[in-house]
């Protein structure tokens, strides 16, 4: 057990822990609940009794479930707040808020939220469904606080990132502590449920890091894992992947924020794959820039097969009022490096946010016929979230009326661009250049994937529809 994880439960009795993954979307394909697993790999290290409860394969009725385990505390992550597509704007909070009416009916027990999309609007929707508590940001450390102080009848209100009411108004604090890399728990779930994923999505996911030191201005990344980055050892993810083979996964996505923060990282992670012989193929985001083609077939060498790269805008003056620190020539040159490591790579754009213009979108066009053998995956618009620069940017603005409730989708459309002209630009963009990718995709699609899954095809499914799109087999 980690020293503290040990630490924090020295002298407590175990408790039952009901902790739930509400998380349903399954666009392109249904995800593994890596956030709320870590969570609960580490409430049982620490030598509690947790029942883990996924809405994607094990959801039973909720009393008879609450009748048998007798909670005594109920944790619930909220992965995802909305679908992030500017035509659709589905939103997932109700599920959570509907959960905790629910467990009300049937349990005394205390009710705690968290998860990446709870912790982009804490506070609202802590006060919105009622629960006991909060936790912003990560939560293994601190859920195994929180729990600990409740059962000592301690004051838990000091405790970093919580969210808690005082009289009647709901309150949070500042978040001070982070976890260390040495005690991110390896997931332990069920067969059952890594079986799931397995059959539905082809893969598991993994995180080597947390933290995010760049300064893209819609990101939540530094929000929810801070600013530094926090590094596990290649050894321990070498360990973690040989259990993932061993359970039967093929392929593993990789879900840091970026995976080359440093060249040294990327290599004692690759070599120790290749040291302990670990034959699993994966995916990772990659930031187009200075990259190597000796980083890159090493990474292949390793069992890399996708990148997907955060390039957003292949204009330089758009990328540089987004935050990106990087140019348009970075973004060519770090495709034609993985090109010539022959490994597959898409490039996922944001056309319309700030500093965006009817020319900046024409250069981006333009600028994508120099790629080679290019996947281009584009969005409409900008999602804007609480504590980003691009919010604190249009708050600043006195001429811009004020921002509407942000838990209800809002996108940044750069005046006077529409959403409509946007969107038809992109579609005559794909008629011409069937590489570009836009909107949800048809139904031509999904039947596609079910297809490609049942033949064991693993992995990200883009290159596949890229290349239909290419011979007019979609749209």
């Amino acid at each position: 057990m980690p020293t503290d994880i040990r630490r924090l439960n020295e002298g407590v009795r175990g408790s039952r822990i009901l902790l739930f993954s509400i998380n349903q979307y399954d666009f392109p394909y249904p995800v593994f609940p890596l956030g709320a697993a870590q969570v609960e790999a580490a409430l049982r290290n620490a030598g509690h009794c947790v029942r883990f409860v996924d809405y994607n394969v094990n959801l039973g009725p909720i009393p008879e479930l609450i009748a048998e385990f007798q909670p005594e505390f109920v944790g619930i992550s909220l992965r995802n707040i909305d679908d992030v597509l500017i035509q659709t704007r589905e939103t997932f909070f109700d599920v959570l808020l509907n959960l905790v009416q629910e467990m009300r009916l049937h349990t005394n027990a205390t009710i705690v939220l968290g998860g990446s999309g709870y912790s982009i609007f804490p506070e609202e929707l802590l006060e919105l469904s009622g629960a006991d508590y909060g936790i912003q940001g990560e939560g293994e450390s601190q859920f195994l606080a929180l729990i600990n102080a409740l059962n000592q009848k301690r004051d838990c209100t000091h405790l970093s990132g919580l969210v808690y009411r005082q009289n009647g108004i709901v309150r949070m604090n500042q978040r001070s502590r982070v976890e260390s890399p040495n005690d991110i728990a390896i997931p332990d779930l069920s067969p059952e449920i890594t079986d799931y994923y397995l059959r539905r999505s082809s893969m598991l996911n993994l995180q080597t890091q947390r933290g995010c030191a760049l300064q893209c201005c819609y990101c939540t990344y530094p929000l929810l894992e801070g600013r530094n980055y926090r590094q596990r050892s290649a050894e321990s993810i070498a360990e973690e992947l040989a259990q993932m083979e061993a359970r039967g996964a093929r392929y593993v996505f990789i879900v840091d924020s970026v995976f080359n923060t440093s060249h040294a990282h990327v290599t004692k992670i690759c070599e120790a794959i290749l040291r302990r012989g670990i034959k699993l193929k994966w995916c990772c985001f990659l930031r187009p820039k200075r990259l190597t083609i000796e980083l890159l077939q090493l990474m292949g060498r390793a069992g890399l097969t996708h990148i997907e790269f955060g390039s957003d805008s292949f204009c330089d003056s758009v990328l540089e009022v987004y935050g990106k620190g990087l140019t348009f020539d970075d973004i060519q040159q770090s495709s034609e490096l993985a090109a010539e490591a022959n490994i597959d790579h898409a490039h996922f754009l944001i056309l319309g946010g700030p500093g965006e213009t009817e020319q900046t979108i024409e250069t981006t066009i333009a600028n994508s016929k120099r790629l080679p053998n290019p996947t281009l995956m584009a969005r409409v618009g900008m999602r804007v979230y609480p504590g980003t620069p691009l919010f604190d940017q249009l708050n600043a603005d006195p001429a811009r009326p004020q921002l509407p409730p942000l838990l209800k989708p809002y996108y940044y459309i750069a005046p006077p661009l529409t959403q409509d002209g946007v969107l038809n630009r992109l579609r005559e963009a794909a008629a011409e250049m069937p590489y570009w990718i836009y909107d949800d995709p048809p139904p031509e699609y999904y039947k596609m994937t079910e297809r490609l899954r049942a033949k064991g095809v693993v992995g990200p499914l883009w290159s596949y529809f890229a290349r239909l799109q290419r011979l007019g087999g979609l749209r």
